[in-house]
């Protein structure tokens, strides 16, 4: 899979359903660069550096999560750098880490089928916590490319955060506009306020993390049709 150049400075790792893997994001500054997602597994994640050096781009020097969600945690363990999350996340993943070791990876592999094809051949399940925490809001200066880290009401979850690309006006939404798993119903109310939300951001194009980029607008509009 090749990475797809959304900005000058931002391109994409694209998602694959069979997996559920979703999108990585990859912002490159002057100074650093900054991975959205850490992935699913260990083998998603090298995959994505993988092709990183082949384009010559530097392992990102920081990784942001979205949201707790194995498929954009589970590979924090093999991240370059530092790992980033809002509290929230951060506590979400160390409950799950304590319910697998007390029921089992089985448990955890009797989730979704998705899971079991991303483990097949048994990889281990590793889940390491965040090195930076946050709460509401994070600005970090990549070099002459601000992103902002914002937590935001979802549908999908508690906990997520939403990251802009200032300068290039793409902000990434994660999995905050879908419903709550597994049966992916939405709560319209939270719907509205992400919307609203996103609404107060002076963005272009909006990244959820398993469908293809969209304008701000019809981001907007499919919230508001909840």
């Amino acid at each position: 899979m090749e990475l797809i150049r959304l900005t000058d400075r931002v391109l994409l790792y694209p998602f694959e359903k069979e997996r559920d893997r979703p999108t990585l994001g990859y912002i490159r500054g002057d100074r650093m660069s900054l991975a959205v997602d850490a992935g699913h597994s260990e083998a998603h994640i090298r995959e994505f550096y993988d092709v990183l050096r082949k384009e010559s781009l530097p392992l990102p020097s920081l990784t942001v999560l979205t949201h707790w969600h194995w498929d954009h945690t589970f590979a924090m363990h093999a991240a370059n750098g530092i790992c980033i999350s809002g509290r929230k996340t951060a506590q979400h993943l160390s409950d799950f880490r304590r319910e697998i070791e007390t029921k089992g990876t089985e448990f955890f592999f009797s989730l979704d089928d998705s899971i079991r094809k991303e483990y097949a051949g048994g990889m281990p399940v590793i889940i390491t916590l965040p090195d930076i925490v946050f709460d509401e809001s994070l600005t970090i200066d990549l070099g002459n490319c601000r992103i902002q880290l914002m937590t935001a009401e979802s549908p999908h979850t508690d906990d997520s955060v939403i990251v802009f690309a200032e300068s290039e006006k793409v902000l990434f939404l994660g999995d905050a506009a879908g419903g709550v798993f597994p049966t992916w119903e939405k709560d319209p109310q939270l719907c509205h306020r992400l919307a609203r939300t996103i609404e107060t951001i002076d963005a272009e194009i909006c990244v959820e993390s398993h469908h293809t980029p969209a304008s701000r607008e019809e981001t907007i509009t499919d919230l508001l049709s909840e």
